[in-house]
């Protein structure tokens, strides 16, 4: 017997909706397994997933890092605004939880520093063939799950400390979003000059 959505069902039948929501996160799943591979090709390329260049990062000796992290935040924030105004994307604010964004920012630097290694370089470096980066995967995989299992703590206690919602700058002064990003940018442009010319050997 065949069953529609428009026919009454007894109550122990389940009719599925079309598999709309499977072919979307198959889509996701592959464009973000292909932005990925992109992702990490480009870390390897530009020498940051190397021990040597991570830790000359954080002895103040190397900015390799600084470098391609500035180049990629002016690039990304050009791009998703420019999208942003061509309305191709929509913006997800993350929202500014300052006990959160604080202990967060400490345990990231407090591993970052101990391995040399971030979750996106250290991944990259194991691709490369730096086994000592195993450590810090294996790490990194063992602090998800926790972090998986103490989100709703996290979420009902530690996330209300100084929630201040969904702020930009853009909410904050009084100025045309066009100025505010490419100033920003513009910013941005020139402390990447400086310390380009400034650690050029």
């Amino acid at each position: 017997m065949t069953t529609t959505l428009d026919q009454p069902q007894p109550e122990n039948v389940r009719v599925h909706p079309p598999a709309k929501t499977d072919a979307v996160s198959m889509k996701t799943l592959t464009l973000g397994l292909v932005f990925g591979m992109v992702f990490g090709f480009l870390l390897q390329k530009g020498g940051v997933a190397k021990f040597h260049v991570l830790i000359g990062q954080l002895m103040l000796q190397d900015f390799t890092v600084v470098k391609v992290m500035l180049s990629a935040v002016i690039v990304g924030t050009l791009g998703i605004h420019w999208m942003h105004y061509r309305r191709l994307v929509e913006l997800h604010i993350k929202p500014t939880r300052i006990a959160s964004n604080v202990i967060g920012g400490l345990l990231f630097g407090a591993g970052f520093a101990l391995s040399a290694y971030c979750p996106g370089t250290g991944a990259a470096a194991l691709g490369q063939g730096n086994f000592d980066a195993l450590a810090m995967v294996a790490g990194m995989i063992v602090g998800s799950y926790f972090f998986a299992e103490m989100s709703g703590w996290i979420h009902r206690n530690i996330d209300p400390i100084g929630d201040l919602g969904k702020r930009t700058l853009h909410d904050l002064l009084p100025v045309n979003r066009a100025v505010l990003v490419l100033s920003s940018a513009a910013i941005l442009v020139v402390v990447l000059l400086v310390i380009e010319f400034n650690t050029v050997r």
